[in-house]
């Protein structure tokens, strides 16, 4: 009996289609799950040695692992291991490898950045709304041209961001970082306060990576700061905004918009004030789903498996634990 690889929330199909797995099928026995790993059968999670997860669609924690015994490798998707009992995978001898090195997402989610900043700028929007109600409301839109961009966290996807509003839109780009160890600041961008910045940005994007010091940080008194034309994006996690606070700041016009792609619950609840604006766009957590991207995740854990399986898979591209 061959090795079993389950492959987790394969909601899309598009990991299934990757033709990478073909140098692996005379090797192991592959089993792509659309639904909940709930839906397959117990004998198979317990047979199951290799585990492919896509980002973090599911908890692997403590109770998973107790029921795969046989378990001794985790092909974790995209940079981020939130959803993982470190500590409970470090108790069973579980290997985390990480998809840490991908490179679509840099293009990714810069681009359904801009797609904020341009259809909330444009109020592209309400436009269309207007047009679909047989109207032809003339709405006035603002250029991103000669307007300053405010980043927040000016890592791998903020300086994608800042070289693209600079170069292709004219922006002044500004940013702040909450460890200014993290970054060099030798890359023509102004460094500010977080205040300074959110008060005197007309765009302000979040990039940072979700942590204690992060939770929260977009807070009633910070958006109080911003100006009242300034518009809000997050691309990067949903508990570093205030979700009431913003709220009470669009229903109280002390913002001109919002772009949010990510919630501090997720799926965003069905009653969600949010939903309710028009001058707010929001999107299901797409930042990262494109074909790129699935195909490019299927390539780094077929390469990391086979090499794990090789005996050469470098410590470099395992998680500590």
């Amino acid at each position: 009996m061959k090795p079993l690889l389950l492959i987790l929330d394969d909601w899309e199909g598009l990991i299934q289609t990757a033709a990478c797995w073909n140098q692996l099928k005379d090797l192991l026995e592959i089993k792509f799950l659309k639904e909940s790993i709930e839906r397959t059968s117990d004998f198979e999670i317990e047979q199951a040695q290799f585990l492919m997860a896509v980002r973090e669609r599911t908890a692997l924690n403590e109770q998973l692992f107790k029921r795969m015994p046989k378990l001794k490798l985790v092909l974790q998707t995209g940079g981020h291991a939130y959803h993982i009992d470190m500590a409970a995978a470090k108790q069973r001898n579980i290997d985390i490898a990480s998809g840490r090195r991908a490179k679509a997402p840099l293009a990714s989610v810069p681009e359904l950045t801009f797609a904020f900043a341009l259809g909330l700028m444009h109020k592209v929007y309400q436009a269309k709304r207007t047009m679909q109600n047989g109207e032809w409301n003339l709405l006035t839109g603002r250029t991103l041209s000669n307007r300053r961009l405010g980043i927040l966290g000016l890592g791998r996807h903020g300086s994608r961001v800042a070289h693209i509003a600079s170069s292709a839109f004219n922006m002044e780009v500004v940013a702040w970082n909450r460890n200014e160890n993290t970054y060099g600041k030798n890359d023509g961008f102004k460094r500010l306060s977080l205040d300074e910045l959110l008060e005197t940005s007309d765009v302000v994007s979040i990039h940072l990576r979700l942590s204690e010091e992060s939770t929260g940080l977009i807070n009633k008194e910070r958006l109080a700061k911003m100006k009242p034309d300034a518009i809000l994006i997050n691309t990067s996690r949903g508990a570093i905004v205030d979700e009431n606070a913003l709220i009470e700041a669009l229903k109280n016009g002390r913002l001109a918009g919002a772009g949010l792609d990510v919630f501090s619950h997720e799926p965003l609840a069905v009653d969600s004030p949010l939903r309710m604006f028009d001058n707010v766009i929001l999107t299901p957590h797409i930042g990262w789903t494109v074909e790129e991207v699935f195909e490019e995740f299927a390539d780094i854990a077929c390469t990391q498996l086979m090499e794990y399986l090789n005996g050469t898979l470098a410590n470099t591209e395992l998680l500590p634990y």
